[in-house]
């Protein structure tokens, strides 16, 4: 199985991809919202990268049970920005 992006081939037949997952969410229940400020959520992202992950997951809503829902505009507005930096 391939995954296909603008600029990589992730090719599952002949590798093991590690992902670091990456929470920008205030409620979040792993990490407690330490990456709300994007300037600690890029250093994260790049301490991951560092440590040897492929794929970095940044995640705007909290999956934690009893989590509330977030509208779609307030998830882009949490994680659009760490894309960007």
């Amino acid at each position: 199985m391939k995954l296909f992006t603008k600029d990589f081939t992730f090719d599952f037949t002949r590798k093991t991809y590690i992902m670091g997952i990456l929470n920008v969410t205030p409620d979040s229940f792993s990490d407690g919202g330490l990456f709300l400020d994007r300037e600690n959520a890029v250093q994260q992202a790049l301490r991951m990268q560092s440590e040897g992950a492929d794929i970095i997951d940044i995640g705007g809503e909290s999956t934690r049970p009893g989590a509330e829902k977030v509208s779609v505009k307030d998830e882009i507005k949490r994680v659009v920005p760490v894309i960007k930096a």
